[in-house]
């Protein structure tokens, strides 16, 4: 009924209802809510002495310090602006997200704004805005990474694809594989300056979300300006750094802007970033079976061991690298009508990244540094160039009446992604040989479209919200590698020997429909279900071997080649979801949530069997489809400025796809395996608690706790040995990549509108990379540690248009593992103008 007022103008018992609604506290059936019994206490102060400068109250949260943007009459609130001002609470991230409030969704959400990241995050990276959400956890191992994967309560930082990251209508996931590498989310595509806000949801109970939301689903929405805005950002970063035989301080710059207006049914924002970044080592070269004992003829070698306790001596960095990355972004957004909306998105990022790996070796000959003929130094040079464009467009009405659409399309391409690589060193010093791969990912892209209805047969205010939508979408990979006569001068296309290749498609098509249900006010069911189905097909392998050659004495190799066509594969499958939430009173909530998901094998998992730097990844064509069980129970107390919130979970997984990195030491590779374990059980505990003005005025507690039990429940195929060579076992050993715990804890202090304190910390329990569980040696390279992390941030707003910021990441330098090796002590500076 309010929405009917808002298009016609404010009239005064619209402005009363709206009093009314913000004074209670949020609850979780969808709105319009009932209005309160009892008109909320008022109380009247007396005024205060007249001064010739009044001042601004000295604490405010960080909602309410926010500039409020004027109504624009007929324009529909969710394709519209989205304003940071909450409606129903005092700070905007405790209210619910647009898309939840939109399509009923069923699932419990934790949400920050723009505003909230920049004052309290070290915001380097838009990734970097998730850090301090309940279990959450990106893989970021330096600034601008282009392989941060996101982790969430049950699922490790190696399962890109049982996540779903949209912004705005683009999805950024890039469900071409399920990795930790060239299947990470498009974050880069995102300017910092752009975001006005993230949302996360929890677990695979929405039918509108296919089944690689079985992780949860983060919703990025950008910041369509309502007048003329600009803004930019100048950020440094500084990390001393001293791990093995290699010390140095590696710096990284960054410049982010963005500029928008409104202008009649036009809006628009443009946004650009530029990084410059010299990075740690991401990885080490390792040799040897005997402890310490480095190449013949050679000194330098530091005694060290793998995860698994062989012996993994370091003679030198692995990728030691220099990026140079530039995104940018143009979205456009039409008014068709007052309560239809157009938008279009468009973004591109380059990358130009090199490598030169150091070696600790010296020659026992002539005392000079030498690579002792070892070729994994020749893998982990490199010159890879990438650029990749995006589209989005989208058809929105929001009329609030008995039906709305949402039309949208997008589509993801890699214009170039080319890496070079000497094939392997020379016979004596640090040198190269002239030959070499060029491995290449031209040609793979993405496309998505989505057709979905929102049916209100007795109108906004019925009992029933029906929702229903089509989706489909086309995955491509190709990826082979040839053979060039001069590693670094190859020709634009691959015209040398084809050394291996990896070709296939995915396509998914699904129909879903929900219907939320008011069973009575306070008392909310939601039935939905999705039918999915699936196929891989044009499958197609090559894999060579050298037969001789491909050594530093004998550079060229001689090649034998195996060309493979893959069997086509297909699912349909039925997804049911269920979910029943009952609001106790205003403030208290209790939701229970049930959902089963299909995760389909991704194409590079089918099909890509690649060699890139030191990793060569085996795929297995005859993977089955994951099925999962997903229940959890919520408890909320919520404030209008807090939130506090127990959730138990449980999940089964089938047939789970999981893949697994190991060393091989005696030629300093990794190599990646994939393949289905039977079952998996992954049951928990989430705490989590978010409070403004905990006992004196301005300080914010942030806090949560996740405990996971994980266990393999059955694996009939294992066959795995363990360093002696004797068989192991994988039931009832933990499942790779989970934590045990995750905890997050945060303080921020703003005594004013002009500063603002925030001390954090993130905390990890121990967890596996291998089925059997047998990597129990820490601290060693290629190991996945627990860790402790301190991060410091000071954010001061200097005038009404400079704000600068002062942190540090890792405040204690803690050395620890996620197989690489991740930043240490990071010192950040940062200035912003708002024009």
């Amino acid at each position: 009924m309010l929405s009917r007022h808002a298009r016609c103008g404010m009239s005064v018992v619209a402005a009363q209802a709206a009093l009314l609604a913000s004074s209670s506290g949020a609850y979780a059936q969808s709105s319009p809510r009932e209005l309160p019994r009892e008109l909320p206490a008022v109380t009247v102060d007396a005024p205060a002495t007249a001064k010739p400068r009044p001042r601004k109250p000295a604490v405010q949260t960080a909602g309410l310090r926010r500039d409020s943007a004027k109504p624009t009459v007929g324009r529909p609130a969710s394709v519209a602006t989205t304003n940071e001002q909450g409606a129903g609470t005092s700070r905007a991230s405790l209210d619910q997200p647009a898309a939840v409030a939109r399509y009923q969704l069923p699932q419990r959400s934790f949400s920050i704004t723009a505003r909230e990241a920049d004052e309290t995050i070290n915001l380097k990276d838009p990734e970097d805005a998730v850090k301090y959400m309940p279990s959450l956890f990106v893989r970021k191992r330096n600034d601008g990474d282009n392989q941060a994967v996101l982790a969430t309560r049950s699922w490790g930082l190696n399962s890109s694809a049982r996540t779903l990251i949209y912004y705005d209508d683009l999805l950024i996931s890039a469900l071409i594989g399920n990795n930790n590498s060239g299947a990470s989310p498009k974050w880069n595509l995102i300017s910092p300056e752009a975001i006005g806000r993230i949302d996360f949801l929890n677990g695979p109970f929405a039918a509108a979300y296919p089944g690689n939301s079985i992780g949860g689903v983060l919703l990025i929405t950008s910041k369509m300006p309502d007048k003329p805005f600009a803004v930019a950002k100048e950020t440094v970063s500084v990390m001393p750094w001293s791990q093995y035989g290699t010390w140095n301080t590696y710096v990284t710059s960054q410049t982010s802007t963005a500029a928008g207006n409104r202008d009649g049914k036009l809006s628009w924002l443009v946004s650009a970033n530029y990084l410059d970044s010299y990075q740690q080592p991401l990885t080490y070269t390792t040799f040897g079976t005997v402890f310490g004992v480095g190449p013949a003829n050679t000194t330098g070698a530091i005694a060290a061991l793998n995860k698994t306790g062989g012996v993994a001596n370091v003679i030198g960095t692995g990728a030691l690298a220099h990026s140079q990355q530039i995104s940018a972004n143009l979205r456009l957004a039409y008014d068709v009508s007052p309560l239809v909306q157009a938008r279009y998105a468009l973004g591109i990022w380059n990358n130009h990244q090199t490598s030169d790996p150091q070696t600790y070796l010296i020659s026992t000959l002539n005392r000079q540094p030498t690579f002792g003929a070892q070729g994994a130094f020749a893998s982990n040079k490199y010159i890879w160039d990438q650029t990749h464009l995006s589209n989005a467009v989208s058809l929105k009405s929001d009329t609030k009446g008995v039906f709305d659409f949402d039309l949208s399309a997008s589509t993801y391409n890699y214009l170039q992604d080319v890496l070079l690589n000497p094939y392997t060193v020379t016979a004596a010093g640090i040198g190269y040989s002239q030959n070499g791969k060029i491995t290449r990912n031209d040609g793979t892209n993405w496309q998505n479209a989505d057709a979905k209805g929102v049916w209100r047969p007795l109108g906004v205010d019925g009992p029933h919200e029906i929702s229903f939508g089509i989706h489909g979408d086309r995955y491509r990979l190709e990826n082979p590698a040839y053979l060039s006569s001069v590693w670094n001068a190859t020709a634009s296309t691959g015209t040398g020997q084809l050394f291996s290749t990896g070709v296939g498609e995915t396509r998914t098509g699904g129909v879903w429909v929900q219907d939320a249900w008011k069973v009575v006010p306070n008392l909310k069911l939601t039935l939905g279900g999705r039918l999915e189905t699936w196929r891989a097909s044009d499958g197609f392998n090559v894999n060579s071997v050298a037969l001789s050659g491909g050594t530093p004495a004998t550079p060229m190799p001689v090649l034998s080649s195996t060309a493979t066509i893959q069997p086509g594969l297909n699912s349909t499958n039925f997804s049911p979801k269920a979910s029943l939430s009952y609001d106790a009173n205003k403030d208290w909530n209790i939701t229970a949530n049930f959902g089963e998901a299909y995760r389909y094998p991704t194409v590079t998992e089918l099909y890509q069997n690649a060699s890139v730097g030191t990793t060569i990844v085996l795929p297995n064509p005859f993977l089955t489809p994951e099925q999962d069980f997903t229940g959890e129970l919520n408890v909320e107390r919520h404030w209008s400025d807090g939130r506090v919130r127990l959730t138990l979970f449980k999940e089964r997984t089938n047939n789970a796809i999981i893949s697994q990195t190991n060393q091989v030491t005696s030629t300093g590779l990794t190599a990646t395996t994939i393949s289905n374990v039977d079952a998996i059980r992954m049951q928990g505990v989430e705490l989590s608690a978010d409070k403004d003005n905990v006992w004196i005025a301005g300080l914010q507690l942030f806090g949560s706790v996740t405990y996971v039990d994980s266990r393999i429940l059955a694996d009939a195929g294992w066959a795995g040995r363990d360093a002696a060579g004797n068989l192991t076992t994988v039931v009832g050993k933990r499942v790779p990549f989970v934590p045990d715990w995750r905890a997050k804890f945060g303080i921020t202090y703003r005594p004013n509108d002009s500063w603002a304190y925030t001390v954090a910390a993130r905390y990890s329990g121990k967890q596996y990379s291998t089925l059997d569980n047998t990597d129990s040696v820490s601290h060693v390279y290629g190991a996945f540690d627990n860790f402790l992390v301190v991060d410091l941030k000071i954010h001061y707003n200097a005038t009404q248009n400079f704000t600068f910021d002062l942190g540090i990441d890792n405040l204690f330098d803690a050395q620890y593992f996620l197989f690489h090796p991740f930043p240490g002590r990071t010192f950040v500076l940062a200035g912003k103008y708002t024009f």
